[in-house]
């Protein structure tokens, strides 16, 4: 039976979003049968000052948006070029332990995925990025999403907390989104499943 379509939220500060998306990346790259959209979601958003305006407005707020920006110029229009953008992106922020606050830190490390830089860069000064953020946070925020990642099947919105990035084995990563979705679409009525101790 074919997996529901799913959304995918993301912030690239977040190892959890990591490592799912890792998983999704190398399960999509191994020819799992995966319906995903990628949807980019700010934390950010849930930390401004009251009275403040929605940080995708607030040009004070640009460098902490700059890689959504980006990963979202890309998704919508280089979009052959988005999975290794959005690897690269993960693995410079989390591997390399750098912030993407610049245009000059992302372009570096978005060198060697065939991303036109300058192409995105003017999108992104735009903003009509800024505004695609706003209209997914919004979306989102519908279903009380309140972190990432969050997935969204069949219209119900579920939050994941997965510890482990994925090995080289993409039959084991499509095996995880696979369950993972599965469970999601056939199991409405599981509010809350979670281990109270980490695993070793």
């Amino acid at each position: 039976m074919a997996l529901p379509a799913f959304e995918l939220s993301y912030d690239y500060r977040c190892p959890f979003a990591k490592n799912i998306h890792l998983h999704v990346i190398t399960a999509l790259r191994a020819g799992g049968a995966l319906d995903v959209t990628f949807a980019p979601w700010t934390m950010s958003q849930g930390h401004r000052a009251p009275g403040a305006p929605d940080v995708w407005n607030d040009l004070s707020k640009d460098s902490e948006l700059l890689s959504l920006a980006y990963s979202t110029s890309i998704r919508d229009q280089q979009t052959e070029h988005f999975l290794d953008a959005h690897e690269a992106l993960f693995r410079g922020r989390h591997e390399k332990g750098i912030r993407l606050i610049s245009h000059e830190e992302i372009a570096d490390v978005l060198k060697n995925t065939g991303v036109n830089i300058k192409s995105a860069r003017v999108d992104v000064e735009s903003r009509r990025p800024h505004a695609v953020i706003g209209e997914t946070f919004r979306k989102f925020e519908k279903m009380q999403a309140f972190g990432v990642p969050t997935f969204v099947v069949n219209g119900d919105a579920t939050f994941v907390r997965y510890m482990k990035p994925p090995t080289e084995d993409g039959a084991n990563s499509i095996e995880i989104i696979s369950s993972l979705v599965t469970l999601m679409a056939d199991s409405a009525d599981l509010n809350e499943f979670k281990h109270t101790q980490l695993p070793n």
